[in-house]
């Protein structure tokens, strides 16, 4: 029974992620675009634990490399992974599993310390190791140097700002309606 009620939850992350990538995106000059998808790498992570919100992570990936287009702006296919933005994309399973496992370190007894907690572990794992490993694909692939690709990247940091804090307070609102709900691998105590 686990293991099903975990299978369904990693598709469903993985499903997300593809809902997240209708949202329109905004191009910039670099090559990376702006899109809500990293809003799913912090929510599974934070939701789903590290384990589980690496394997949603990689099951989207996945999909998008055999041609599906559920990038936002409807792109898929393998040739996304040469793409100046692949750094961000490969980034996306270590974002989860780091967000989930900074949720499971920290305090979460309470909803709002869950929420505190999910900020904290969604900028962590969604924000700074998604943008250190995208700077490291700006600078292989955009053939940027490295002060150039960290300034490029900066141009992110508000918006994901914002979708950490989107993300803690759907973890609240989890944390009210479920608090046995397993953050990060455990439940509220």
């Amino acid at each position: 029974m686990k293991s099903s009620r975990s299978l369904a939850l990693v598709a469903l992350f993985a499903a997300l992620m593809a809902v997240f990538g209708l949202i329109p995106k905004i191009d910039l000059p670099l090559g990376v675009p702006i899109t809500l998808q990293t809003l799913g790498v912090m929510l599974a992570g934070c939701l789903l634990g590290a384990g589980m919100g690496l394997q949603a992570m990689l099951l989207f990936l996945a999909a998008v490399a055999l041609g599906l287009p559920l990038l936002s702006g409807g792109r898929g296919g393998f040739g996304v992974f040469l793409a100046p933005s692949a750094g961000y994309l490969l980034a996306w399973p270590l974002g989860a599993w780091v967000s989930g496992l900074v949720m499971a370190r920290l305090p979460a007894q309470s909803p709002r310390a869950a929420a505190a907690t999910a900020f904290v572990a969604s900028a962590v794992g969604g924000l700074v190791v998604v943008h250190a490993c995208g700077v490291v694909g700006l600078v292989n692939i955009a053939k940027l140097g490295w002060s150039q690709a960290a300034l490029a990247t900066l141009v992110f940091v508000p918006g994901d700002l914002i979708k950490c804090a989107v993300c803690a307070m759907v973890v609240h609102t989890v944390a009210r309606g479920l608090p046995d709900w397993n953050f990060g691998g455990r439940a509220l105590k």
